[in-house]
């Protein structure tokens, strides 16, 4: 996002990034401060999981410059690792001159499976489902006013275990702006036992759950970088080595993906979706055609320039679950000021290919380390006990070395220390 300032966002102080972002999103600082710094209290934790002691906290940043469907975005990342915001907002920087991302997302369909094992008669359980459905779409819809079921097939599986046959019924529900997880298997969990009771003991129902795997709600997102702003046709050539040795090596393309999902994840986090579910939707996806491979496609132009483009399976939401109920989460969603949840599709699959794009483009040239070991040497300075200014002077003075140890960053402290004393 073009800074109406001086100082870029990574320059600037707390209090002045704070400033920028209630400008840009009509939140006041206090208001953001609060609930990125609040701490869920015990009672709450206590009752989200089991054997609850306290929080777990993450380091919450801002991706800056990203321009998606022509609407700029400051994006809220949740994420440990050094570099990856920093990347992603320099690739969401390139992109911009290319006019940006260019995202879209396929409705918001879910599956719901309800597996009916030791059949006697397949193909008479399976009419007497669909002789029924319109009255068990009726039930499954009596669970909610927004979430719906609007459909209901039903395939046969043969297991690649025993080769016996298990009928799956699956209802298609649609679940609008929310992920729809509990309210599926709420339709699954009272719809099931209608249907051993429908085809009268022609089998026995067993597992009744959601898939993960979204293939209904699949979201792209586009980008072009100009090759004079990578570093000429060379670059890219590069560039395009390097996904080809993705596309076609499953050792490879985990990584190359693990760089996808350290955009994906950490809008995810910070948004409070279900990270897990939509990690592993998107490995199955990049495993569709038998091989594992990149989920990401890169291209040249007929100028020359790079094309970069992703497809993935992203199920989130916007009302519901976490991202209502955790105060980080829904601050998070001010922040980017979403108003779907496809919306919030387009946007993190277009961070994902921004991460995904930095990291290539970083080891197609100088390398993966150079900017990743400088972030890096700063929580190895904290770690050997600087503090304040000293941090930055520590880290500096390792990377410059070509040495960050936590050896060497307690020896520069010291000889700094006598220094000063």
């Amino acid at each position: 996002m073009p800074m109406n300032t001086e100082k870029k966002f990574y320059e600037m102080d707390l209090d002045e990034r704070l400033s920028f972002i209630s400008s840009k999103s009509n939140i006041s600082k206090n208001e953001i401060s609060t609930a990125v710094n609040q701490a869920l209290p015990f009672d709450k934790v206590d009752r989200m999981v089991e054997n609850a002691i306290g929080n777990y906290s993450l380091p919450l940043g801002i991706a800056t410059n990203f321009v998606i469907n022509e609407k700029e975005y400051l994006v809220p990342m949740a994420i440990e690792e050094p570099s990856v915001i920093a990347a992603a907002s320099h690739a969401a920087k390139l992109a911009r001159s290319c006019g940006g991302f260019k995202a879209t997302a396929d409705s918001s369909i879910m599956r719901g499976q309800i597996q009916v094992t030791n059949i006697s008669d397949i193909k008479k359980a399976m009419r007497t489902i669909s002789k029924n459905k319109v009255s068990l779409l009726k039930m499954a819809n009596s669970l909610s006013k927004n979430v719906k079921a609007i459909d209901l097939k039903t395939r046969v599986i043969t297991s690649d275990v025993d080769r016996s046959k298990m009928l799956v019924s699956e209802l298609y529900v649609d679940c609008k702006d929310s992920m729809g997880a509990n309210t599926i298997n709420s339709m699954c969990e009272l719809v099931g036992p209608e249907i051993e009771r429908k085809t009268n003991g022609n089998g026995k129902v067993n597992l009744k759950i959601l898939s993960n795997y979204a293939t209904e709600r699949i979201v792209t997102s586009k980008a072009t970088f100009k090759k004079e702003e990578l570093g000429g046709i060379e670059v890219v050539d590069r560039i395009l080595s390097a996904f080809a040795f993705a596309f076609s090596d499953p050792h490879r393309a985990v990584t190359h993906n693990k760089g996808i999902m350290n955009g994906i994840d950490a809008v995810s986090i910070a948004t409070g979706q279900d990270f897990r579910a939509i990690e592993a939707a998107a490995h199955a996806y990049a495993s569709r055609d038998g091989r594992y491979r990149s989920l990401s496609i890169f291209t040249k132009s007929s100028k020359g320039d790079l094309t970069a483009s992703i497809e993935i399976p992203l199920s989130v939401g916007i009302v519901g679950g976490i991202s209502t109920v955790h105060p980080t989460a829904k601050m998070s969603l001010k922040i980017l000021g979403v108003k779907s949840a496809s919306e919030l599709a387009c946007v993190i699959a277009s961070v994902g290919l921004a991460q995904n794009f930095a990291a290539i483009r970083a080891l197609s040239t100088e390398g993966i380390q150079k900017g990743h070991m400088r972030l890096h040497a700063k929580n190895i300075a904290v770690a050997a006990g600087a503090m304040g200014k000293l941090v930055d002077i520590v880290a500096e003075t390792m990377y410059s070395q070509s040495n960050i140890t936590i050896d060497n960053a307690r020896a520069i402290l010291h000889e700094l220390q006598l220094k000063s004393s």
